[in-house]
């Protein structure tokens, strides 16, 4: 499990990078009638009661949801097609490389579903209601550049860079303390939903919280 990861004290940078053409086609569409490799499809799920199909629905969001935890930063190193499911891992992420093949698009409303993975909040959070309103709504593609304007993407290299481009990222956010760069991940994820008095505030306490760990005499713990 991923969430294994959080454990380990000594890992702050976690990459997501996937082999092949593309970071991911998303749905299987044999799933819309019928289980894949153990897993339940959509006939299954729909016969479920709503509290079982909830419990599922969620074991599934805790596989996108563990990336944000404040004690790591995630890069998706994102080549080719990013769909549904693949869309909404890499918007789990907190930051974005792209290869200037990548497209992204979120399919669900075309097979009359919804994304249900937790990236609904992230999009929004990241491009706004509308444009995320019309990406979903019409399953259209997202190309690497369109991705890099409305925010979807941290950086945009030729497919060729990719892999140095993300180590290099990796390495740059590596290169600062590593409790700093936690609160400072910490604080930013919740500035969206504070008042500017109640972000200043947060920012006074994160910061007294630096101050006494780095005037703490060595040894002093």
């Amino acid at each position: 499990m991923g969430r294994d990861l959080l454990a380990d004290d000594d890992i702050r940078v976690v990459v997501l990078r996937s082999e092949g053409e593309s970071f991911s086609a998303g749905l299987d569409r044999a799933m819309l009638t019928g289980g894949v490799d153990g897993e339940p499809g959509l006939p299954e799920l729909a016969a479920l009661e709503t509290a079982a199909l909830d419990e599922v629905i969620s074991g599934f969001q805790d596989a996108f949801t563990w990336w944000q935890d404040a004690r790591i930063v995630t890069i998706a190193a994102v080549q080719g097609h990013a769909v549904g499911a693949g869309f909404q891992l890499a918007l789990a992420c907190d930051l974005r490389v792209l290869a200037d093949d990548a497209k992204l698009a979120m399919r669900e409303a075309s097979l009359g579903l919804v994304p249900d993975l937790a990236g609904t909040k992230p999009l929004v959070d990241t491009v706004g209601y509308s444009r995320a309103l019309e990406i979903c709504a019409t399953g259209r593609w997202v190309g690497a550049e369109e991705a890099a304007e409305i925010g979807l993407a941290s950086l945009v290299v030729p497919r060729a860079d990719l892999d140095s481009a993300t180590t290099d990222l990796a390495a740059a956010l590596l290169a600062a303390p590593a409790e700093a760069l936690r609160a400072t991940k910490d604080l930013l994820r919740g500035a969206a939903g504070r008042t500017h008095g109640e972000q200043q505030a947060a920012e006074r306490a994160a910061q007294a919280g630096r101050l006494r760990e780095l005037g703490e005499p060595a040894g002093g713990r």
